[in-house]
């Protein structure tokens, strides 16, 4: 895997293979709009780009005695999907005008060190939701947990998917036009953002 830790930001690399793309939901729930999008996330992706999904359901609550002791299992697996993947896609609700606890939890965990996964990551956000705003306020929470942990998100264009209810089936299939037309361009663009990052053509 390219890291831009040793390379100026412009350098190309002839390096032609897919992204290998982490997709995190920030809910635990089944029926999740959130792992809904990322589904179609992985339909709508070019060849480009491989968008593999990794659930938050095994990691527990942040205890630094337990991980003075050794991080859980379900840790220890977050932080090699992380540290294995190019870059990561988050799909997230918002909760009470803010990130999800999952999600927190979750990055939480990924930001500890030592080699905190987390660290110079690009990184794709967007989100569902059933109010009028898709997740504007969730995914600005979560651009300032960003700042600490030195990820790297795209800032344009943005994703957001309001009235979630009305565009998947009950299925979890999304099946409003403007909506796949909307993520199609925002894969585009993330996967362009993450390759001029990792120094790749």
């Amino acid at each position: 895997m390219s890291s831009h830790r040793n390379l100026p930001y412009h350098v190309p690399m002839s390096d032609k293979t897919p992204l290998s793309v982490l997709g995190i939901c920030g809910s635990l729930r089944s029926q999740s709009y959130n792992r809904a999008l990322l589904r179609a996330a992985q339909t709508l992706s070019s060849p480009d780009m491989h968008i593999t999904l990794h659930e938050l359901h095994e990691i527990p609550l942040y205890n630094d005695d337990v991980y003075a002791q050794g991080a859980p299992d379900g840790v220890v697996r977050f932080r090699q999907a992380i540290a294995a993947a190019d870059a990561l896609l988050i799909s997230a609700p918002e909760y009470n005008y803010s990130i999800s606890g999952v999600l927190k939890n979750a990055l939480d965990w990924a930001s500890r060190s030592p080699n905190p996964p987390l660290d110079g990551k690009p990184l794709g956000l967007m989100g569902c939701s059933p109010g009028p705003h898709g997740t504007a306020r969730g995914q600005m929470a979560t651009r300032q947990v960003c700042i600490f942990t030195n990820m790297v998100p795209l800032n344009k264009p943005e994703l957001l998917v309001p009235k979630a209810h009305e565009k998947f089936d009950k299925e979890g299939n999304l099946t409003d036009e403007d909506t796949r037309q909307r993520l199609g361009a925002f894969l585009a663009a993330f996967s362009q953002h993450a390759r001029r990052w990792l120094g790749r053509p």
